[in-house]
């Protein structure tokens, strides 16, 4: 069998695919620095071991808290070195399990930057030098994604950074800009604000969070933002920052979004640009198979096959993850890429974005899956049908009373002819963990009315979303067909 080669490529590469004996295909991965790309060493992995530790110190700093549950605390503090240490730590320990595992599997580790330099051929080396070619049968592009820096900002990596220099933790500002109030942005302001440190957030939108769910949003500040050393300022561009220099503060000049007259200028000890990201799709020799990126991503169909400039399929070759721009999440590119060996096994196989959930690792979390309500009801205004919410409280759940974590909302958007569910949103204790119930049940097309049937152990935290599956009210009980699955 031709060798299939799953190729990660540069010292910024994201998203994998680790296939080895269980597909029975000969792999090679083609790596230009580390294995694990961004999730696991500038992102994902990193980032969940400082939040771990900001979640402690609001644990040990919130008194009012502890006196409700009888417990005293004074004097909590930490060591900024041995919390960055943590961090790194981690990621080494899951960067070497997962290199070891591929090994283990049998998977070639071919280092290198990669160039495709024809059909199912690939070339890989030091830049500069000649290198070593390849061939396979089938080629998968998984090289991820880079922080996006919008034009003005320059970042020194010191006082101007992104995420991947604030993973590193060499210093923890008095007063630090997160310029975006995205899942980036949001994460890091409550990893900071639990180290001591004020935020200011720059949001170009009218509304902080403007990725989520606006009910979800609305709560989320009024518990994560407000009563927090946090300010903000929406509608702006941070047009132009200056690192500190020579005893001068970083300076941010503030630009309104609507008239783009300059509004206001801030000088802050730091600031960090979660604008986004873009995908790494530079110098991967698509021109030498005749495809063209659209704002830098590789354009794929629902399969993930790469599509030429004249939109055709290009034989054997395939994108995942952040570089096709369907779904720029670690997890999305994984079953991306389980997606694309099913199909390179012979079982073809669909992916359904809309059940893939998203979480964000704040204190409390919060997650979804589908379609927020705006989305749902312009949906349902499109194709003619009416869609209904349901909510629940956390202050209902005697796991959450007992931990004292009262504060949170489940919200379920359905379609009341006939139980699809549209959306699943969730603010509150381990969020992240609660939404797979509503992904899975959006990938098996399980009805409201099925899932309502479910059994839940009490006390957990899990009844929330079965109170909430059982508050839904389906107008009819003959079943009807739930609408096909939509391919973002």
């Amino acid at each position: 069998m031709w060798p299939l080669t799953s190729r990660i490529r540069g010292k910024r590469s994201h998203n994998k695919v680790y296939v080895g004996e269980p597909a029975g295909l000969k792999t090679a991965i083609i790596e230009g620095d580390v294995i694990g790309g961004t999730c696991v060493n500038r992102g994902c992995v990193p980032s969940k071991a400082l939040l771990a530790v900001s979640g402690r110190m609001r644990e040990l700093k919130n008194e009012h808290h502890l006196k409700a549950l009888g417990i005293q605390v004074s004097g909590a503090g930490y060591d900024r070195q041995a919390v960055a240490d943590h961090a790194n730590n981690l990621a080494s320990k899951i960067r070497n399990n997962l290199t070891n595992s591929l090994k283990a599997l049998g998977v070639d580790i071919l280092t290198g930057v990669g160039t495709i330099t024809g059909p199912q051929r690939v070339k890989y080396g030091k830049v500069g030098f000649s290198g070593s070619e390849v061939t396979a049968r089938d080629i998968i592009i998984a090289t991820g994604s880079v922080p996006f820096v919008p034009r003005g900002i320059e970042v020194d990596g010191k006082t101007v950074i992104t995420s991947d220099h604030a993973l590193k933790l060499e210093f923890v500002p008095e007063w630090i800009a997160i310029v975006g109030s995205g899942y980036i942005g949001l994460e890091f302001s409550d990893v900071y604000t639990a180290l001591g440190s004020e935020v200011t957030f720059i949001e170009a939108l009218d509304q902080l969070m403007p990725g989520f769910d606006p009910e979800i949003s609305k709560l989320a500040q009024r518990i994560l933002v407000n009563p927090r050393k946090i300010d903000y300022h929406t509608g702006v561009f941070a047009t132009k920052i200056t690192p500190a220099k020579d005893g001068r503060p970083v300076v941010i000049e503030l630009t309104d979004a609507k008239t783009k007259e300059v509004k206001d200028t801030l000088e802050v000890d730091a600031a960090l640009i979660a604008t986004g990201r873009a995908p790494f799709t530079n110098g991967l020799g698509l021109e030498n198979i005749n495809v063209l990126t659209q704002r830098g991503f590789i354009p794929v169909d629902e399969r993930m096959r790469v599509v030429d400039a004249d939109g055709n399929l290009v034989p054997h070759l395939y994108c995942i993850g952040d570089a096709n721009g369907k779904m720029m999440l670690a997890h999305a590119a994984s079953a991306q890429g389980i997606s694309v060996v099913e199909q390179i096994s012979g079982r073809d196989h669909v992916l359904n974005h809309l059940s893939i959930p998203a979480a964000c690792f704040t204190h409390p979390e919060i997650s979804m899956v589908g379609l927020t309500e705006p989305q749902a009801r312009e949906k349902a205004e499109k194709e003619g049908f009416e869609i209904s919410i349901a909510k629940t409280s956390f202050k209902a759940n005697t796991k959450a009373l007992a931990e004292n974590e009262g504060e949170g909302l489940a919200k379920l958007i359905y379609r009341p002819d006939n139980g699809e569910i549209l959306g699943v949103h969730i603010f509150g204790m381990h969020a992240a963990d609660l939404i797979h119930e509503a992904s899975n049940a959006i990938a098996l097309r399980t009805s409201v009315q099925d899932i309502k049937f479910a059994v839940h152990a009490h006390p957990t935290l899990s009844e929330v979303l079965d109170e909430l599956f059982k508050s839904a009210k389906v107008t009819s009980h003959v079943h009807r067909p739930l609408s096909e699955s939509v391919v973002v």
